[in-house]
């Protein structure tokens, strides 16, 4: 058999770093759940919801230095990059330690990713079913385009640990919230940065009412009002209505969603 020249092992020993890099999972709920605290720095994808807003107290307790970072992507619900804001302010309030852990806040305006989506979170459209058996809320690429800016930041400012809200247990369908994804994506910026990333996926393997839980669990009854609040969840952008569990339209999936998490987190405490 004739030997492989140089170019092919390259190509097999990148191939081989791939699937290695993709099978570290991006957080186990052992992982997850752990105690154990880094004196690294950590980039938490924030966006002024619910999963981001535990994500970013997720992050708090395990990280000497935490940054967060926003998308305005034309979404219908910009209100919440206004909740960004209030939600850091209020964070900072709850836990002196984590005031002193919160570091930079940055926003990044990528319009083209509505240009390039039409759905009912970049379009005055119905949520509705798709022919693909996919909402139309699912945006094509967008945590894909997410992470790659966040790598592509956290590359600048020198730090290896992403985290994303990405949940496969109560989802709706988006492929793009699967853990195989985030592993894939973990692996694809590893090896086109040439530098070792961790995407952390606190809330992959638990529920809604679980997320309230783990609210609860890192900052008490402080951090669970906040969310309530001041976090945004609902897709068509309504503040007016308040719930008990939030301000929202109440009906969209993303409401419903919340709202079935809260009642299940109340009737369980």
């Amino acid at each position: 058999m004739p030997k492989a020249g140089p170019r092919s092992q390259r190509k097999a020993a990148e191939l081989a770093d791939f699937h290695r890099l993709a099978g570290k999972s991006c957080d186990a709920k052992a992982r997850a759940m752990s105690d154990a605290f880094s004196s690294q720095t950590a980039l938490v994808l924030f966006s002024g919801g619910q999963d981001s807003t535990t994500c970013l107290a997720w992050a708090l307790s395990r990280f000497a230095r935490v940054e967060t970072l926003g998308f305005d992507y034309g979404q219908r619900h910009a209100i919440e990059l206004a909740c960004r804001d209030r939600l850091l302010d209020g964070i900072k309030g709850l836990r002196a330690d984590w005031a002193a852990r919160l570091g930079e806040s940055h926003t990044l305006s990528i319009p083209t990713l509505a240009a390039v989506s039409e759905t009912a979170l970049t379009r005055d459209v119905a949520i509705a079913m798709g022919a693909d058996g996919l909402p139309n809320t699912f945006v094509p690429g967008r945590n894909l385009v997410f992470l790659t800016f966040a790598a592509a930041l956290a590359y600048r400012r020198g730090i290896s640990h992403i985290v994303g809200g990405m949940c496969e247990t109560d989802y709706s369908g988006y492929p793009d919230c699967r853990d195989e994804t985030v592993r894939a994506m973990q692996a694809a910026l590893s090896l086109g940065m040439a530098r070792q990333f961790e995407l952390h996926t606190p809330l992959m393997w638990i529920d809604k009412a679980a997320t309230w839980k783990l609210a609860h669990d890192l900052g008490g009854a402080g951090l669970v009002d906040l969310i309530r609040e001041q976090s945004h969840t609902c897709y068509l952008g309504e503040r007016g209505a308040r719930h008990d569990w939030g301000y929202g339209c109440g009906e969209c999936p993303a409401c419903s969603l919340r709202a079935k998490g809260w009642n299940e987190y109340v009737a369980g405490r």
